[in-house]
Formats: C-alpha cells, structure tokens, sequence
C-alpha cells in the first residue's frame, strides 16, 4: 500500500479529534463518530470519494467477516450484548429486579450503602472490565434507582472501578495481557532480575492513576465530592428524574407495573452467568495451551483465554436460567416475544455506538494515529521528565484511539526501549506511567468501548457519563503527573508517591473549596 501523505502526520490527528469535539458539543454520538469516520476514510484515499466509499464498505464488512472467517471478537461481544439485553428484560418481566430492589431496600438503608454495594461488587467481576460494567450496573441499577442515585453517579462508579481493578489485578484478562506484553519485552532486553510477574505487581505500586482512582471512589461513596456536571445530575435525581437527566427511560425494562417475584430468580441468573464465564474463561485459556503444548498455568490460561466466546457462553447459561423462570411464571407466548424484543432493542444504542467505534478506531489504526503520537516522545527531553510524558502521551493516545489496550501494546514497548537507552532505572516507572496513562485516556475518551459499556449497564445517557466522569479523571491526572515527576526526579517510589498523595489532599482542597463557594 502507498504511504500517502496523511498516514502518521499530524493530520491523522483530525477524524479523532473532530468525533470528539463534535460528541462532547452535540452530544449526537453517531452523528459525530460518522464524519470522523468520513473524514478519516477520505484521508486515507486522498479525497477519492468511490475509492473511499469501497474502503469504507470494505472495512465496514470486516468488523463481521475478516481473514475469510468470522470476526469472532466482534461478533461475540454483539451478541453478549443482546444477550444480556434479553436477561434484563427477562428478570424485569418476571419480577426478579423489583424484588431484589425490595429485599435491598430492607437491608441498604441509605444512599451510601448503595454505593457501597455498587463499588464493593468490582471484587467479585473483576476478572474482565466488559463483564463488571454490564453485570454490576444490572444488579445495581434498580437499588441505585430506589435510593435516587443518578444514572451518571451509577456509571462512574462502574467505569471508574472496573479498569483500575483490572488493571492492577494479575488474575485479569487485562493482567494476563499486560503481563504477556511485559514478560516479551523484559526477554528482549534481557533482564532476568525480575519475572513478567514480579514486574507487574510492582508496576501496580506505581500505577498513581489506578490507585488514586479508587480512593476517589471511595471518597464519592462517602458523600459530598460530587464534581462539575455531576452535582447537577444528583440533583436531578434527588427530585425523582433518574433517567439521564431528563432524556427519557431506561433500555431493557420490559414492564415495570408486574409484582415483585423472587430475587433468587436474580441471583441465580447473574450467579450462572458469572460461574460460566469464569470457567469458560479457564476452559479456553487451558485449550489454548494444550494446543501449543504449552505447561498449563493460571495466568498463563487467563493471558490465552477466549473472553469473547467465554461472555457468550455465561450469557447463553443465564438466559436458560431467566427462560426457566418465565415458564414457571406461566408468561405468554406474546409475552415472551414482546420481553426478548425490549430486550434486544435497548442494547441497539450500545450495538450501533460500538460499530461506529469500532470502524473509526480500525481507520485510525490505517492512519497510525498512534505512531504518530508516539514518535513526538522522541524528542529531547529532561530525563527525570520521561514518566509524566509517557503517562500524558498514552493518555493522549488512548483518548484519540479509545482503546487502552491498543496504547499498552504500543507504548510499553516503546517506553522500554527509551528509558533502556536512557536510564534502566526508569524502566518499569516508565511502563507503569503508560499503564496509568492509557486508563486515564480511556476514562476520557467517548469513542472507548469501556466507556460505552458503563454507560450502557447504567442506563445512563453516554455522553453525560463521559462529561460527569471528566473532572474526576483529569483530577486524578493532575495528581499522578506530580507523582511521576517526583519518583522521575527522585528515582524513589516513596517520594513519588508522597507527592502524589500531597497534590491529591491539595486538589481535594480546590475542589471543596469550589462547591462551597457554588
């Protein structure tokens, strides 16, 4: 292929940043991911537009068939999705929901108990982000709703828990990716002082993003931190409008007015549904290495594992679960198709922004946005700099291309390779500063499929959640710069960390100081 004159330049900034801007302003998500898609496809054939209109059927069609196979990784969060869509409907319609918001209500006496269940339950879906936002927003929902939390505080509890967690746990689909990434490149280099997992765990010590993430959380938890657009979204709830402020009712609800039924219905689907996927994460993760004769292993088995296959199957087993339930309850059979076609039509949102995201992010890799932000590191900078840079450049990256795991495989490398050249010693600061950075990113960005899928397992408007979650997320950048500044400039994780935890007291300050004074 010709390299054409706007792959990896600055103009391959252009279709990211215009679906961004135009999201945030607009707040019309399609629309504007679609003229960045536009734009993007006309760069990449030089404002041809019949060439263009080929590439971008051509790029469209491989989101579901590429390599002369099935696209098995789209194709299976799609049909998660629906899956999940009709679980919801189905628990709604026989009862399940209002019936666990009913036996919550007697046992979670108050706001806060609430949004301690909400952020507890990361520990118990942390094995993958894409399962914790959709199964914890559907359990949490109707007892956040009861207590008249707003639907953007529900998705940033789930959005802003979910990667930190996983991100920094070693039995994790996003720990066992990391890991295999890390174990490459200490290999390469080689180092033999640490093992890939040594090297991640005390990464995570100095993952100041992750970290002081959730010690925000638990601060909104607590009360009283309700930041930027936020408050105005808990006001709204306060007074009964729960439904992204304003913008309508939630999707997946099949019938409100039925009497409660039994929350064991609830508890026995989601607890089938997270049973499976874990076993069938392990299942597939074992094959793969017995395929490759490989010795099995835990981590090993998670860093193989199929997580798309594996969140079908647990959602196939909780269907079956929801199906019994209905037969019990004696539900019609226009009852049936009128719950599962609730069901699927209120994940259509999410299915439509995933495609858009999805088709933009694959053009944006043909343009090498990514490269292209990676090369402006390259440039003469003060050593004890390098952590912070890397920690804003993959948050920049991640933000422009919405995916996290796409900047890790991109930037450690070439984090590794630059404090390598430089300094050793900045070798996993400079790698945990990419890990910090491309969940900041993600956090920010609105074309970022986590940031969807908590907006979609709350119920919450996407673009409100992505405007509330912002000043807690740039909040926390600003906290974790001044902590890789310090541990750059003192090569100490203690002083570095001591920094951060001062800037986040200061920023903690700022903030009270502006919501007294509004």
């Amino acid at each position: 292929m010709e390299l054409h004159p706007f792959i990896q330049s600055y103009w391959s900034l252009l279709p990211p940043l215009l679906a961004i801007v135009l999201a945030i302003t607009t707040h019309r998500v399609l629309l504007s991911l679609g003229f960045g898609i536009i734009l993007a496809t006309l760069l990449l054939q030089q404002f041809n537009p019949l060439t263009a209109v080929t590439h971008l059927a051509s790029n469209i069609g491989a989101l579901f068939w590429s390599d002369n196979a099935i696209n098995e990784w789209n194709v299976n969060i799609l049909l998660f999705l629906l899956l999940l869509g009709c679980i919801i409907s189905m628990l709604s319609r026989v009862g399940a929901t209002l019936a666990f918001a009913e036996w919550a209500q007697q046992r979670i006496k108050n706001r806060r108990q609430a949004k301690v269940m909400t952020g507890l339950l990361v520990f118990v879906f942390f094995i993958d982000d894409y399962f914790h936002s959709l199964s914890v927003g559907t359990i949490c929902r109707p007892v956040t709703d009861r207590f008249n939390i707003s639907r953007a505080k529900l998705a940033y509890l789930l959005d802003s828990t979910a990667a930190p967690v996983c991100v920094l746990m070693p039995i994790s689909s996003w720990g066992a990716y990391i890991i295999a990434l890390v174990g490459g490149i200490l290999a390469s280099h080689g180092l033999t002082g640490h093992s890939a997992l040594g090297a991640f765990l005390v990464m995570g010590s100095m993952n100041f993003y992750a970290v002081f993430t959730l010690l925000m959380v638990l601060l909104v938890i607590k009360g009283g931190w309700d930041l930027g657009a936020m408050a105005r979204h808990e006001q709204e709830a306060l007074a009964g409008n729960l439904f992204d402020a304003g913008k309508g009712t939630p999707p997946g609800v099949a019938d409100t007015s039925v009497k409660a039924g039994r929350v064991s219905d609830l508890l026995l689907a989601i607890g089938t549904l997270t049973l499976v996927t874990v076993v069938a994460l392990l299942v597939t993760g074992a094959q793969a290495l017995t395929d490759s004769q490989t010795p099995f292993g835990l981590l090993a088995a998670l860093e193989n594992t199929d997580v798309g296959r594996s969140l079908v199957l647990g959602g196939v087993a909780g269907l079956l679960v929801c199906a019994y339930a209905m037969i019990r309850h004696r539900v019609s059979a226009s009852d049936w198709l009128h719950t599962l076609a609730v069901g699927i039509k209120g994940m259509l949102p999410a299915i439509y922004i995933l495609l858009f995201a999805w088709t933009i992010a694959g053009l944006i890799g043909e343009l090498k946005t990514g490269q292209y932000l990676a090369s402006l590191v390259q440039q003469s900078i003060p050593l004890f700099m390098l952590p912070a840079i890397l920690f804003l450049l993959a948050g920049i990256m991640a933000f422009a291309t919405g995916t996290s795991w796409g900047t890790f495989g991109i930037m450690l490398p070439l984090a590794a390779d630059m404090t390598m050249a430089i300094d050793a010693q900045l070798l996993l600061p400079g790698m945990s500063a990419v890990m910090a950075g491309a969940v900041f990113g993600d956090h920010c960005s609105p074309i970022s499929d986590t940031t969807i899928l908590s907006s979609t397992g709350a119920s919450c408007h996407h673009i409100d959640h992505v405007i509330t979650q912002l000043p807690y997320a740039l909040s926390i950048a600003v906290v974790s710069v001044v902590g890789y500044l310090a541990l750059g400039y003192t090569a100490s994780v203690t002083m570095g960390l001591a920094a951060a935890i001062a800037c986040f007291m200061l920023v903690l300050a700022a903030w009270a100081w502006l919501q007294r004074a509004r």
